[in-house]
């Protein structure tokens, strides 16, 4: 019996247990716990297959969490929260625990219209990867996970006057649907959920793979993926303490079969520091796109209690063929304080407004916008350059100015844009006419970013492409990839369902091979 085994197989490993060097065997070895390997995870166990989920960072339970957005951010986002790009400045909010992302994100479960998968079908190549063929797909992870429509009773005021809005200019919106049962309504989604209501894959996937025989080995960093084309024979890296990133005892997992699910920054980096695996296109890496994220905060007359209500629990898609999405948003006052202008007792001025303040944000398809992701020296961290296309920041602009149109239709006082350059403040919506095509450079935009995409990307052509349209590198017997990585374009919404859908598929296609 291994140093990372014990009788029960179904208990989760921690940094803790990890005693010397080990060794371990399986059918399939999972690299990253995420919304995409914990599809993978599971519904391969289920098959009846031995399955070994890997993930670098830590468990968390809610005595755990911590409301303060500084601490929690520094305890659960890579490079302790402050990973950003080069060539144009933003923060990547990249999930490092067991869970991966779903654990500090919105839980907004968002399908794509027809028209996004019938651009990545005939740009691409990809025969059967419609929104009728992934269809199934999605009902197979919703039934699973509850999703449904928030309902009115936890939106609270600040999602609710989105809707309002909306509806006095005429634009469609509506309620978000989310992998939820039992939400109260306590905004807490970013710095974790202390109610377990978020049905994130630490309480919803991976306890189901355990049941089935799946093993989670975290705090291992893999560093290598062992073999060659055609053929891999597993992962290789080492033990990591939380938080500290220390590196201790190494350890080798030998599999028929590698899935790497790490996502859309540390796969690539995995490929390249392992000889430039399945690299044959030239494509690993590179093709690196987002959803920047630009925010609005408008102040009302009245209270508005914001700290209650669904982190994110309306939106529009209406706006998707111009190339944006918009949302509402709420987070913790210290990452909210990025966003806000002024300094000292203006600040503090700012602040004592929050109670009369909502947040909505726009979420931009910037698919002119193109960056890479390569190792840095002697590290698995990502360098990123990517740069803001100037058609691409008239998108983000104009989703900006419906912003404040939406919020002076439900009755704000006064919006902060947030665009430096332009005035901290405006008044009305004739004073908004300042945010129609302004000269200002894509370095005025406060925005960050946790929807990465194409960095390994699908393609029907192994020349131009990573992957197939199963997830299966190109030239590779038994290597898949299974996160956003593989996406061929930016989809336009929220990418979790999508990847999700993505991984279930990819599940089957690989249980029918092993």
């Amino acid at each position: 019996m291994s140093e990372a085994e014990t009788e029960n197989d179904g208990e989760v490993r921690v940094f803790a247990q990890y005693a010397r060097d080990f060794e371990e065997e399986a059918d399939v070895v999972v690299v990253g716990s995420g919304p995409a390997g914990s599809v993978m995870t599971y519904e391969l166990a289920r098959a009846g297959h031995r399955v070994i989920l890997v993930e670098e960072g830590p468990p968390f339970t809610p005595s755990e969490f911590r409301a303060d957005g500084n601490i929690s951010m520094a305890r659960t986002l890579r490079e302790g929260g402050l990973r950003s790009t080069t060539g144009t400045f933003m923060p990547i909010l990249q999930a490092i625990c067991l869970g991966g992302g779903s654990l500090v994100n919105s839980a907004m479960c968002v399908r794509p219209p027809n028209f996004i998968f019938d651009e990545w079908s005939t740009r691409f190549d990809l025969e059967r990867t419609t929104r009728a063929d992934l269809d199934p797909h999605f009902d197979a992870v919703s039934d699973f996970l509850g999703i449904a429509p928030t309902p009115d009773d936890v939106q609270g005021p600040r999602n609710l006057l989105f809707r309002d809005g909306c509806d006095a200019l005429g634009i469609e919106s509506e309620s978000v649907a989310r992998n939820v049962r039992g939400c109260r309504g306590s905004g807490e989604c970013l710095t974790g959920c202390r109610s377990r209501a978020k049905q994130s894959m630490d309480i919803s996937y991976i306890p189901e793979a355990i049941k089935l025989g799946a093993r989670v080995l975290t705090s291992l960093q893999v560093q290598q993926v062992l073999g060659e084309e055609p053929k891999v024979r597993g992962v290789a890296g080492k033990v990591v303490e939380p938080f500290s990133g220390r590196t201790s005892h190494s350890f080798k997992i030998h599999a028929r079969w590698v899935v790497l699910a790490a996502g859309c920054m540390a796969t690539p980096i995995l490929l390249q520091k392992s000889g430039d695996l399945a690299n044959a296109s030239g494509q690993v890496g590179r093709n690196l796109q987002f959803h920047p994220g630009a925010a609005v905060a408008g102040v009302f007359p009245e209270e508005l209690n914001p700290v209650f209500g669904a982190t994110q629990g309306y939106q529009s898609l209406a706006f998707l063929r111009e190339g944006f999405k918009l949302e509402t948003m709420w987070s913790a006052p210290a990452a909210l304080a990025v966003r806000v202008p002024g300094l000292g007792a203006d600040l503090v001025r700012r602040f004592g407004e929050l109670p009369r303040t909502a947040i909505w944000d726009a979420i931009a398809s910037t698919h002119r916008s193109l960056g890479t992701v390569k190792p840095r020296f002697r590290s698995m961290n990502p360098v990123i350059r990517w740069q803001l296309d100037p058609e691409d920041l008239k998108v983000m602009l104009r989703s900006i100015h419906v912003l404040a149109q939406i919020f002076f239709a439900a009755g704000a006082e006064k919006i902060l844009p947030g665009v430096h350059g332009l005035p901290q403040e405006i008044h009305s919506i004739e004073e908004a006419e300042v945010l129609r095509e302004p000269e200002v450079s894509p370095g005025s935009l406060v925005t960050a970013s946790s929807h990465i995409f194409c960095t390994t990307r699908m393609h029907g052509d192994p020349a131009k492409g990573v992957v197939d349209e199963t997830g299966a590198c190109h030239g590779f017997d038994n290597l898949y990839i299974a996160d956003t990585g593989i996406f061929p374009r930016c989809p336009s919404v929220n990418p979790m369902f999508t990847v999700m859908a993505l991984a279930h598929r990819q599940a089957q296609a690989l249980g029918e091979r092993i």
